[in-house]
């Protein structure tokens, strides 16, 4: 029999406890699951303040901290290619195969659907509160950003100096912004 492997695609910006919800809810639907890095080639950003290394190293710490069989998924850091008739081929030649993709955006789905795949949205969470752009927000605020996120991700962020990265991305991108 073959096995049903499915794709997810997201900046994980940082990683937060919405993108393990929808996780191991399409683990409830595949027999293995590919985690695409997106903009892979994208930190030290306001937006992608961490690489795509400290992005695979809270992924896969958060799924041991989940009790995630490590055969059950692949992780794969994904540049973005600015071609997107060619990005359905470009993301294949980068991953195991696959047969379904999970994805909430409508140019994915169009691009996917088009090049014949299985295109699922991805289950619902509660998308006003665990989103990357929240979590940031909150970490430049001061606020109570851990509760949005895995302890795994916490950790990683406090071993990098993410809080301060972020804090200096922000006044140094307000600051450009006066000139």
């Amino acid at each position: 029999m073959n096995k049903v492997r499915g794709i997810l695609i997201g900046r994980m910006q940082p990683v937060h406890k919405g993108h393990m919800q929808v996780i191991n809810k399409i683990l409830e639907e595949v027999d293995e699951i590919i985690i695409g890095i997106g903009s892979a080639q994208l930190s030290y950003e306001l937006k992608n303040p961490f690489t795509a290394g400290e992005r695979v190293i809270m992924l896969k710490k958060a799924f041991v901290e989940s009790n995630i069989d490590p055969s059950r998924y692949y992780i794969i850091p994904m540049e973005d290619i600015n071609y997107n008739a060619i990005w359905p081929s470009h993301v294949k030649m980068m991953t195991p195969p696959f047969s379904v993709v999970y994805s909430g955006n409508s140019l994915v789905k169009q691009l996917f659907k088009e090049n014949g795949f299985n295109v699922k949205n991805p289950p619902l969470y509660d998308r006003f509160h665990l989103s990357g752009t929240e979590v940031r927000k909150r970490m430049i605020e001061n606020s109570n950003w851990e509760e949005l996120v895995p302890n795994a991700t916490i950790k990683v962020i406090n071993e990098i100096n993410g809080i301060e990265r972020l804090k200096n991305l922000s006044i140094k991108e307000i600051s450009d912004l006066n000139k």
